[in-house]
């Protein structure tokens, strides 16, 4: 796992799945490797009441009662359609689902302006064709296709993305769970075995780029995911997401909790300020989303580790904010700006601590970007 970049869920927490599946005696619906308890668990954490011999730390923070619905869908014969705004998880919980469920998270159609009929059916080998004609050996399957063969999860991201010809190719294989292949004379129809299941994502902020139509919308049970809007559910996944980064990088570098809580109170205010605006040219272009924070943070950690004192300071927090969410000029930066002298200014001369350095640092990366 050590020469990946980034390794999948199932990878990861190989270690952890194990066990998990080897101590699991609850029913399994068709060919899950773990039953739908132990899946929810694996998700969300252990519990005291599990009874357990470890522990199982949280992956995904966020409602009980989505990773609930998610799960039964699965073991159900509809799809399962996460949709919510950039940065709320839903990538990382089909991931995790497919993970818990087929040990397989990789079975993936990204879903573009660029995707074909194809890359969710199947394509030729042609030099094969070529040389021996077309058959099941010449043909590619699709990572789709794929997980019909075998009983698993396949997943299909940003779906709206898609044209609607590409979407509409997904509706004969939710509602008949077969593919035909009519190139072949024979062996030409590929069943799904049971297990067999999409989980798709959608951004609720790409609405009306390719609606879904309502014969695809039917043979999906949609679970939206909500912006985190609770303090202490993005503190533990800020937190959780921080010693990730901290091992993944093998960093030895202090990160205060006080700078920890500056990160969160600054996106808090610019989530408030955003909701009051009267216009989309008085909102940031960011989403504000947890991940977004996440890659503030990242940010700042990197620099201050190659380019500062081994510890994260409010300054460097600062100018990674600025830099990360000033994505068009002058506009965001003209809100940047009024955020710091309207909120931020006030606030460090009444408290103090960390918020007069994080001041100075957002005016000199404003300053340095104007």
């Amino acid at each position: 796992m050590s020469d990946l970049l980034r390794a999948p869920a199932e990878t990861k927490y190989a270690e952890e799945l194990d066990w998990l599946e080897s101590v699991d005696d609850n029913p399994k619906p068709f060919s899950w490797r773990l039953s739908p308890k132990m899946v929810r668990l694996f998700i969300l954490g252990s519990e005291r009441s599990d009874g357990l011999a470890r522990d199982i730390a949280p992956k995904w923070f966020g409602d009980r009662g989505f990773v609930e619905r998610s799960i039964v869908t699965l073991a159900s014969d509809r799809g399962l359609l996460l949709i919510g705004d950039p940065g709320t998880g839903k990538s990382w919980l089909a991931e995790l689902l497919s993970a818990a469920i087929s040990r397989n998270s990789t079975q993936v159609v990204q879903g573009t302006a660029g995707t074909t009929e194809d890359h969710i059916k199947y394509s030729w080998n042609v030099s094969m064709v070529i040389a021996k004609g077309q058959s099941r050996e010449s043909m590619i399957p699709s990572p789709i296709m794929n997980a019909m063969e075998t009983g698993t999860i396949g997943r299909f991201e940003e779906l709206t993305r898609s044209t609607s010809d590409v979407q509409d190719a997904l509706i004969s294989i939710l509602s008949e769970k077969y593919i035909s292949v009519p190139e072949l004379d024979s062996d030409n129809i590929v069943f799904a075995k049971p297990g067999f299941s999409i989980i798709a994502t959608a951004n609720s902020r790409d609405r009306g780029v390719n609606d879904l139509s309502s014969a695809l919308k039917r043979r999906f049970n949609f679970v939206r995911i909500p912006v985190v809007t609770n303090k202490k559910s993005e503190a533990e996944i800020v937190r959780f997401r921080t010693g990730e980064l901290l091992r993944r990088h093998q960093l030895d570098l202090d990160v205060p909790p006080t700078l920890l809580d500056v990160l969160l109170q600054s996106f808090a205010d610019l989530r408030a300020s955003a909701a009051a605006a009267g216009s989309d040219d008085e909102k940031l272009e960011s989403a504000l989303s947890t991940a977004e924070q996440i890659g503030v943070l990242e940010d700042a950690i990197l620099h201050s580790d190659f380019f500062g004192e081994r510890a994260l300071t409010a300054r460097a927090l600062a100018s990674s904010l600025v830099g990360s969410l000033a994505r068009r000029e002058p506009e965001d930066l003209a809100i940047l700006n009024k955020y710091l002298h309207g909120v931020v200014e006030p606030r460090s001369k009444e408290e103090g601590g960390s918020w007069p350095e994080f001041l100075e640092g957002g005016r000199d990366a404003i300053a340095t970007l104007s």
